[in-house]
């Protein structure tokens, strides 16, 4: 690295040709690497282990530049640190793509042997499932890559069977026939948290079923009628006076020559509709529970592909469910059975990996239950899962950040119901059971063990479903680290865990349960959720919308045609490619510039308000690559300024600090403490802001320009003080800004280093490894703070006398101080020379009296700050500006007017976007000051 280390600081920042370089060298010097001292605080994060079928999107860059920022900054503090990174076998995903994938091959899954079949998904795995993990390196994640797992290896498989076996045996997991959500297109059951339901317009068909006796019967409304021939009662409620008499009766089922009951139950709402319901237990969930409270048969009336089966009339056999329908509502009508239709929207539950339709199905399946108290010989007899689930945050053992999460956290526990632990895949952990021909199980950590339970010569199949992806992921908190006692003790808790609010029941809080059961300790002891990322009118990010984006595309630009081409490609629905196109290209009309890994890590930073969802706007991030440019620039001029100049390193150098260093120093130490609270906070969003400020605007735009001065007019143990301030303050600052922003302030303080005296020319180092700024209270001075503050508004003052007198910035003019106190005075004396370089002064000139400097005639205005009154001296064409203010009231009045009709439009208030209401509100208000301003300084212009 000694080459690197050499060259001049390039003229421009060039992140691309930066963050190759740096990255690779932190990873081969084993800086990532997880912290085994003794002694030693740690800090550690679980990586929400991503799906082998992802590719990194913009949750992702959200995420990972929250919790790099946060491992990099306990890192820098001195902790033993570890970020635990692997990857999710994702049973469902993986299954999709490589299914896909071989029907592309004129291949079915279906006709393969299963062993065939998984073997093909391991080598996809191998080629194609690490994508994601490159991908993380380039928005610098310093994950310990010696510790990465994939959750279907085997010392990971080892761990869920044990945890199955042990589960089972202490009659926690049981098989039972439930009703389940299935998915007809996988011909699995999906957990309701992978279910989402979507509002779509549909009809609601109301139908009458004949009373058995001949009477007129009563009517029922559904919006799935194909699933009457399931229906095996009609319930009312039972304080509904119309339908007592009905009670007990029977009715006959329409197209079938079945009768079935009415029924009394409480369920029924007999405000809606006609006041009755159709049972059907096998295929609705409120119903089943009806259904057992009285003791309804469980009639299944589909195929695992939602067709029709063997238990409906012959006639509507091996129909598919919707052409049923059609065929069930054309007979009633034939009938005269289909009373009526009405238009009806509804709530639809998707599968949204597949877009299909849940079924819900009876089915036999494997479940874990949530509620039973555990039995004697655990870790916590007496107590179920969602107790120590609770327990762990009602007793702050785990904390949830935001506060409001915790109550949904809380109600979800509450009313929890058994995990339906098995899907009818052939990827994922196949669950541990083996059945004899009697259909007796034998659940076992292996075959062996399953046979010696058998009996001898008994023999055995193995159960073919998998458990839940979810399973597995439960368990990473312990069982990456189970063999690696050291680890364990270390890292078990981890310090936080930073995901989203979507998974906090997938994950969060079965992590939580299945950690304390197994282990007794909780799996984290943060949990940090963050909200969704959105586009920048705070829609949800969607690739049939054409608001998606690609982190990468960001990190290193790309070009519209490929931005159109890549977001046009592979659409569920490929009819809506024009559209997508064309807001591409209002959007990005010159496609994307090149903004760079730091920039982007930054913008994410800056939106990490806790809980809130972020609009990502890509001018935001373009924004701070501008940031990135000025630190860079700031960096240069220092260097510049320094080059073979004593820096103050030789202790018997005379130094003498100005009140402009020591006010530096001042706002850098507030700085640091600011940043830190917000570190530990994790308000990232405060630390980005809080360096944002020191470095643009105090380092940068005031203390910069005051060194000039310094540099240009001190004495010599002057100006070696502000060199010496100028180049540590800046190697202080870039160790404040390396967890957030790591490669720019890597390159750059492989330069500043060397001339701060922080380390010699040819060593090899790296900032990540120096320890962070701690606040030394000590360095901060209230008098240089004072000092500087009266001198920046002296400045600002000076500033708006020029812009209001249209004083170009190229001339330079004399200004007057008057002050009637003397100690002010001798204070604005001491800084003349700052003023006349940074309010561009031909000279200063003190008086008692303004008016005595005055020229005649003039017009000048005065500022006053504190204790002094400000004037320009310079003749002003009374007349002129009388025009010039007179013609600017005018047209700031004509704006004014024509804001305030706009918005006193209710049409434009309840039509207009919100942004665009907020920018006409804002405007108005700039305006209205505008217009106070001027009427001001007409009014102190002398009468003519």
């Amino acid at each position: 690295m000694s080459e690197t280390q050499n060259k001049e600081l390039a003229k421009s920042y060039d992140p691309a040709s930066i963050e190759a370089k740096w990255y690779p060298f932190w990873e081969q010097q084993g800086y990532f690497k997880a912290g085994l001292e003794e002694g030693k605080p740690s800090f550690s994060i679980q990586l929400p282990p991503p799906n082998i079928t992802g590719i990194l999107h913009m949750g992702h860059a959200f995420n990972h530049s929250v919790m790099d920022s946060l491992t990099r900054f306990y890192r820098m503090n001195g902790y033993n640190t570890m970020w635990l990174p692997g990857t999710d076998h994702a049973g469902i995903a993986t299954q999709i793509v490589v299914e896909r994938k071989l029907e592309a091959q004129g291949k079915n899954r279906r006709d393969m042997p299963r062993d065939d079949f998984v073997n093909e998904i391991w080598k996809w795995k191998e080629y194609s499932g690490g994508n994601i993990l490159k991908q993380m390196r380039r928005l610098g994640d310093t994950l310990d890559w010696d510790r990465l797992y994939f959750t279907m290896n085997d010392d990971l498989a080892k761990v869920v069977v044990d945890c199955f076996v042990d589960l089972y045996e202490k009659g926690l997991i049981y098989r039972g026939r439930r009703l389940v959500n299935w998915d007809p297109k996988l011909q699995t059951s999906v957990s309701d948290l992978e279910v989402e339901p979507k509002e779509q317009d549909g009809h609601l068909w109301e139908i009458r079923y004949p009373a058995a006796d001949g009477s007129e019967g009563v009517v029922v409304a559904t919006t799935r009628p194909e699933t009457m021939f399931g229906d095996q009662a009609v319930a009312v409620n039972p304080e509904d006076e119309r339908y007592k008499d009905l009670v007990g009766k029977k009715l006959k089922l329409p197209l079938t020559d079945r009768e079935i009951p009415v029924i009394a139950d409480d369920y029924v709402d007999k405000e809606f509709g006609s006041g009755c319901v159709k049972i059907t237990p096998a295929h609705d969930f409120n119903d089943f529970e009806v259904g057992k409270r009285h003791n309804l048969e469980q009639v299944n009336i589909m195929t695992k592909t939602a067709h029709l089966n063997d238990n409906v009339p012959e006639k509507y056999r091996g129909m598919d469910r919707y052409e049923a329908r059609k065929a069930v509502i054309e007979d009633l009508k034939a009938q005269g059975l289909l009373v009526g239709i009405k238009p009806h929207k509804h709530m639809v539950p998707l599968v949204p990996r597949t877009g299909e339709v849940v079924e819900p199905m009876i089915s036999e399946q494997w479940f874990l239950a949530m509620s039973k108290p555990a039995p004697e010989g655990s870790r916590y007899p007496g107590k179920s899962l969602s107790d120590l689930g609770l327990e762990a945050v009602q007793e702050n053992l785990v904390n949830i950040f935001p506060e409001q999460w915790q109550k949904v956290y809380k109600d979800w526990l509450s009313n929890i119901q058994d995990w339906c632990l098995s899907r009818q895949l052939w990827w994922g952990h196949q669950i541990p059971a083996w059945y004899d021909d009697k259909g007796n199980v034998y659940v076992a950590h292996t075959e062996e063990e399953a046979q010696q339970k058998a009996g001898e010569g008994v023999e055995l199949h193995r159960d073919e479903d998998v458990l839940d992806t979810w399973f597995s992921s439960a368990l990473v908190p312990f069982s990456t680290l189970i063999n690696d006692p050291k680890a364990f003790d270390i890292y078990l808790p981890s310090s936080v865990l930073v995901t989203g609010y979507d998974i906090l029941f997938f994950w969060v809080a079965r992590m939580i349960m299945m950690t304390r059961f197994f282990t007794g300790r909780v799996p984290f002891k943060n949990v940090y959720i963050h909200g969704l990322v959105r586009d920048a009118e705070g829609n949800k990010m969607s690739k049939s919308e054409g608001n998606t984006l690609d982190p990468l595309d960001i990190i290193q630009g790309v070009d519209l045609e490929s931005l159109v081409k890549k977001n046009t490609t592979g659409l569920r629905q490929p009819e809506k490619a024009p559209i997508v196109e064309r807001k591409l290209r209002k959007h990005y009309p010159e496609g994307i510039n090149e903004i760079g890994a730091d920039a982007l890590r930054f913008t994410m930073a800056a939106y990490a308000t806790l809980g809130r969802n972020v609009n990502f706007d890509v001018k935001r991030a373009d924004g701070y690559r501008n940031f990135c440019n000025k630190l860079w620039n700031a960096t240069r001029f220092v260097l510049m300024n320094i080059e073979g100049k004593d820096c103050g390193l030789d202790p018997n150098a005379p130094m003498e600090y100005s009140a402009p260093d020591q006010w530096i120093w001042s706002e850098f130490e507030r700085t640091v403490q600011e940043v830190r609270k917000a570190f530990e906070d994790y308000r990232l969003d405060n630390a980005a802001n809080a360096i944002y400020s020191f470095i643009w605007n105090q380092y940068c735009d005031w203390y910069l320009e005051l060194s000039k001065v310094q540099l240009n007019q001190g004495n010599e143990a002057v100006q070696r003080a502000t060199r010496h301030t100028l180049v540590t303050v800046l190697e202080q600052t870039l160790r404040l800004a390396h967890p957030i922003i790591p490669f720019i302030t890597e390159e750059l303080w492989q330069k500043v280093s060397v001339v701060a005296g922080v380390r010699s020319e040819n060593s090899v180092d790296s900032l990540m490894v120096q320890s962070y700024p701690v606040y030394d209270p000590a360095k901060v001075n209230t008098q240089a703070d004072m000092t500087i503050n009266e001198l920046k508004a002296m400045v600002d003052a000076i500033r708006n006398l020029r812009s209001g007198m249209l004083v170009p910035p190229s001339k330079k003019v004399p200004l007057a101080i008057s002050s009637r106190d003397g100690e002010a005075r001798a204070r604005a004396e001491k800084l003349t020379p700052y003023l006349q370089t940074l309010g561009r002064l031909e000279e200063v000139i003190f008086t008692d009296d303004l008016e005595t400097v005055r020229p005649v005639g003039s017009a000048a205005p005065v500022a006053v700050v504190d204790d002094f009154s400000l004037m320009l001296i310079i003749k002003v064409d009374v007349a002129a500006e009388r025009e010039r203010l007179n013609k600017e009231i005018t047209r700031l009045e004509n704006e004014i007017a024509k804001a305030n009709t706009k918005l006193s439009n209710e049409n434009f208030v309840k039509k207009a976007p919100a942004k665009v209401i907020e920018q006409e509100r804002s405007r108005l208000a700039s305006n209205e000051q505008l217009l106070a301003s001027n009427k001001e300084q007409l009014s102190k212009l002398p009468q003519a």
